[in-house]
């Protein structure tokens, strides 16, 4: 006996009107996303519409849509736009239109600076959800590729030997061009048209060096005040004990671009920098700060340096910013890559308790040295001294510990949960807001898995 089957009818027509409610679960993050998004003040976003043509899609509509998308690993506007007709969850979002990847493009970089302001207020409804109350966070940063190839790279020293070959090529094709005899001219050569090229390249590799240029300029006034505040440091020393420092004399840093020194033809404002497993991509370095109890990201930035060192003192910036009603930062937690005395003393300014790791920590440390105590502090520790103390207690090596199962899976889920490895954005203040957008569309993830536990 052939067994029955339940009926496949794709025919018949619904008797009553269907319904965009019936067609997610309770609890979908689709669903949570759109509660958040009509919590937030968009009044500046719709203001900006001059009301002049065709009617607009909702603000809200799109920027729900965007947060879906940057939460679920769908980045690309053709995608989004694909996914409001294939995805049950984006049709939910869209209320069953299909904005087209022109608007939700443009969408995206018209309100990049606006969108970046709904950072905060997506905190204080997590405050008001009773998911955030500011305490310990913890800093950390990852590379992020740019939307341009590191073969796209051109350096100073190519630069230079193209720009020669060029000039010398133009020199030549003006020659014949206005010589008497065309004979030497090979056939199908547009002289104009080559001339216009290789014009073009001479301009844009003019643009390059000057880039390559200011660049140099500016890594040298910053290596000139450091190597002036060695110098004073020794020389200070010297003075109050009586004897030659060790160590080498400071060398004076060299002015200029050198060869090796490079910008990149696609996006100028990425760089070349070392990524975890080894090799060099084209990338952007993006921070955040995350709060070690909820997981939220607290604060987040764009850094075109490698070097994270530099990077503690404009996220305490970001941070004091914050409103009184998220609570105050009490501590903040963070690697080896982040420590220099400056960033101790600016922590300690703010009242906030540093715990940055001095040096690597090294793996399977003895029982005794997880166990015991450090000696007494001295009565005239500096705040490096007090910080390196505190790390060595079982309290500090506690607190410290909170750093690895906060900011480091924060990323790992960006990167591999959410799929962002890569910007889709150029320029380093679209990529910024890009950045936040896809923090956002993190917390507010993060915001949903909260609620459903």
């Amino acid at each position: 006996m052939e067994p029955k089957f339940l009926e496949v009818d794709r025919e018949t027509l619904y008797l009553l009107p269907p319904s965009v409610q019936d067609w997610l679960p309770e609890g979908h993050l689709a669903r949570f996303v759109v509660e958040i998004v009509e919590q937030l003040d968009l009044r500046s976003l719709k203001a900006s519409y001059a009301g002049r043509g065709s009617q607009p899609y909702n603000p809200a509509m799109l920027l729900a849509l965007l947060f879906y998308g940057y939460s679920t690993g769908v980045f690309s506007s053709r995608k989004l736009e694909r996914s409001t007709y294939d995805s049950v969850a984006f049709r939910f979002i869209a209320a069953n239109r299909h904005p087209d990847h022109d608007t939700i493009a443009t969408f995206r970089k018209r309100f990049l600076k606006e969108l970046s302001g709904l950072f905060v207020q997506i905190l204080m409804v997590a405050r008001q959800m009773n998911m955030l109350k500011l305490g310990s966070v913890s800093l950390d940063g990852s590379k992020i590729k740019a939307n341009a190839s590191k073969h796209k790279a051109l350096s100073y020293e190519h630069a230079c030997k193209l720009e020669v070959q060029l000039k010398a090529e133009v020199a030549e094709l003006l020659k014949r061009a206005e010589s008497a005899d065309k004979a030497d001219i090979p056939d199908g050569m547009s002289v104009p048209e080559e001339l216009q090229r290789r014009e073009q390249r001479l301009s844009g590799i003019a643009a390059a060096k000057a880039e390559i240029e200011r660049r140099a300029a500016e890594r040298h006034t910053r290596e000139q005040a450091a190597y002036e505040e060695k110098v004073a440091a020794r020389a200070k020393k010297a003075e109050e004990t009586g004897k030659k420092p060790k160590g080498k004399q400071p060398k004076p840093p060299t002015a200029g671009p050198s060869a090796k020194d490079q910008v990149n033809l696609t996006d100028e404002e990425s760089r070349i920098m070392p990524v975890s497993g080894g090799g060099f991509e084209q990338t952007y370095n993006a921070q955040a700060a995350v709060d070690t109890e909820s997981k939220l990201i607290v604060a987040a930035h764009i850094t075109q340096q490698s070097n994270d060192k530099q990077e503690l003192v404009p996220t305490l910036k970001n941070m004091a910013a914050l409103p009184k009603e998220l609570g105050e930062v009490t501590g903040l937690l963070a690697d080896s890559g982040y420590f220099s005395e400056t960033n101790v003393n600016a922590c300690v300014g703010e009242e906030i308790t540093p715990y940055i790791a001095v040096d690597r920590q090294s793996h399977n440390r003895s029982l005794w040295e997880r166990f015991t105590e450090p000696p007494p502090l001295p009565d005239d520790a500096d705040s490096v001294t007090t910080m390196k103390h505190r790390l060595k207690t079982k309290a500090g090596k506690a607190v410290y510990a909170l750093r690895k199962v906060t900011s480091e899976p924060v990323f790992g889920i960006i990167k591999a949960v959410m799929g962002f490895r890569g910007f889709m954005l150029r320029g380093k203040e679209s990529v910024s807001g890009e950045w936040n957008l896809a923090c956002m569309a993190y917390n507010i993830k993060r915001m949903h898995r909260l609620k459903m536990a």
